[in-house]
């Protein structure tokens, strides 16, 4: 029987770490390959090729010095020879570059092979009146529909509390893997779990993206207060609105996902882990004690690299504003008009201390 074979795209500090736990599980499991591919940008690091480093050293010198990675672990610089006879394809990279790449690897893996998305953020379609291909579509389209969409393959998603210096130090953490076909859960989760890593697969794979982005804006929200050092029953409150008009949302969008998908890894104990310390909360402190916008505090904070939380913010408003329901969103909309310096970021504790009562009902996840 032909083994299974795994590669990995991307060797960032993310993509490294878990390109290591899946060449030594790989090298455990009888029915899978040893050789894992992965993926590296030609480069030059200190004037040697960054793949014929790692490929003699067994070190990614640029973005994860301190571990050691496994000899099965092989760097390589062509995207096709990477992922030709892969069966399983794990995307770990910058979500700019997933259009791009898949076009590239169209008609050159194999029919039926399968992906899997570790990348943070979506894809945005501004002034799509048509909608997407993802719940009502309008604003965002997920990264594995976009994988699922150019390669025509199935696409799970892996999304949770997890670091790439925790899982490096071996550090607990945990991940929800979410599946469209759970026929190969258990050999997906042979593959990314470890001692100290733990990894639940479920079968609703949009729910665990959906919260993958969602978090980035409630975080953001959470650094505006800190900003306007609130007090922590403030910020309580708000993460607490913040919840159901995230669940609320889901329901909107993405209707057939999974209340109980919320209180998994991926769900409001990452929204939790990055309210307490992210970029995106450090960015809306800085924006919150500064009359900057966005795109300067990202220059001067982050090296220019964009933040999620207010693209999400942006994506989020196309969304609700195309059906009508910014009324309904009073948390996410202000947030929006704040981020476009429409409002004055005080607005977020009067949207906070007017926030209409919510009633549950029990056969809908808060109804409109």
């Amino acid at each position: 029987m032909e083994k299974i074979q795994v590669c990995i795209i991307g060797s960032g500090n993310l993509g490294t770490a878990l390109g290591k736990i899946l060449a030594e599980n790989a090298a455990a499991l009888s029915d899978v390959e040893e050789r894992v591919n992965m993926f590296v940008y030609d480069e030059l690091f200190d004037g040697i090729r960054l793949g014929d480093f790692i490929n003699s050293h067994h070190i990614n010198e640029k973005y994860l010095p301190q571990i050691q990675l496994p000899d099965n672990l092989v760097a390589c610089t062509d995207l096709v020879e990477t992922a030709k006879y892969a069966d399983i394809i794990v995307f770990v990279m910058p979500k700019q570059f997933i259009e791009d790449f898949c076009k590239t690897l169209l008609g050159k893996i194999k029919p039926n092979a399968m992906a899997i998305s570790v990348i943070k953020g979506f894809v945005l379609n501004e002034g799509d009146d048509n909608g997407g291909e993802v719940g009502s579509g309008s604003g965002i389209q997920l990264i594995s529909q976009t994988i699922m969409k150019y390669l025509k393959i199935p696409c799970a998603v892996l999304m949770g509390v997890n670091l790439a210096s925790e899982l490096t130090l071996n550090r607990y953490c945990e991940a929800t893997l979410g599946c469209r076909d759970m026929k190969h859960s258990k050999l997906l989760k042979d593959l990314f779990s470890t001692p100290n890593f733990r990894v639940i697969v479920i079968d609703d794979a949009d729910a665990v993206e959906v919260c993958g982005y969602l978090k980035h804006l409630i975080a953001f929200a959470s650094g505006i207060l800190d900003g306007l050092q609130t007090n922590e029953n403030t910020k309580s409150a708000c993460l607490r609105f913040a919840l159901i008009e995230m669940l609320r949302f889901i329901d909107v969008f993405y209707p057939g996902c999974k209340l109980s998908t919320l209180f998994e890894s991926c769900g409001i104990a990452d929204v939790l882990t990055v309210c307490a310390g992210s970029r995106n909360r450090r960015l809306g402190e800085a924006f919150a004690k500064s009359d900057r916008s966005i795109e300067q505090l990202e220059t001067s904070l982050m090296g220019g690299e964009q933040v999620m939380g207010p693209l999400t913010g942006k994506a989020i408003y196309l969304m609700l504003q195309q059906k009508g329901l910014q009324e309904r969103f009073p948390l996410f909309t202000i947030i929006h008009k704040i981020c476009k310096r429409e409002v004055k970021p005080e607005e977020l504790l009067h949207c906070i201390a007017t926030m209409p009562n919510i009633i549950y009902h029990p056969t809908q996840i808060f109804p409109l």
